[in-house]
């Protein structure tokens, strides 16, 4: 299992490491996506599974990226490291990489829910480079509706 670390190391910049293996989380308002809004999918940094579609992400106050919904299956888990602020942890499914944490104080118009997720744990892929980087399945996401 230390191999793998090791693998993760020498692939990953010391922020996604440190985010997505130690459970940390990048500064709000200095990271990549939190205020980004170009179409496309985003996917785990780590396994490269696709986690996030552009239209379901949102315009929040806290500083990092905010989704209403995952495309993908995520895992839930409950954050007790601080007895006193009990979080859901979200984690990808495959990569088992940590994303961020669920809150459900979302938009209702959305659904209600909040997934707050680290730029450090995300690639984002162009609508227009899901084909190439095998994305395919993903572009009827992106068809103008008529």
């Amino acid at each position: 299992m230390s191999n793998n670390f090791e693998k993760l190391k020498n692939v990953l910049s010391p922020i996604e490491y440190w985010v997505t293996q130690q459970k940390g989380t990048e500064k709000p308002f200095e990271n990549k996506y939190w205020n980004f809004f170009e179409d496309g999918l985003y996917v785990d940094v780590v396994s490269g599974e696709p986690l996030f579609l552009s239209k379901d992400k949102f315009s929040d106050p806290c500083g990092w990226p905010c989704f209403s919904k995952p495309i993908t299956q995520v895992t839930i888990k409950y954050d007790t490291s601080n007895h006193l602020d009990i979080k859901k942890e979200v984690i990808s499914f495959f990569g088992k990489s940590h994303l961020g944490y669920l809150y459900e104080d979302g938009p209702k118009n959305l659904g209600g829910s909040r997934y707050v997720i680290n730029s450090a744990a995300l690639k984002f892929v162009k609508v227009a480079e899901l084909n190439e980087n095998g994305y395919r399945n993903y572009s009827h996401y992106f068809k103008p509706t008529t």
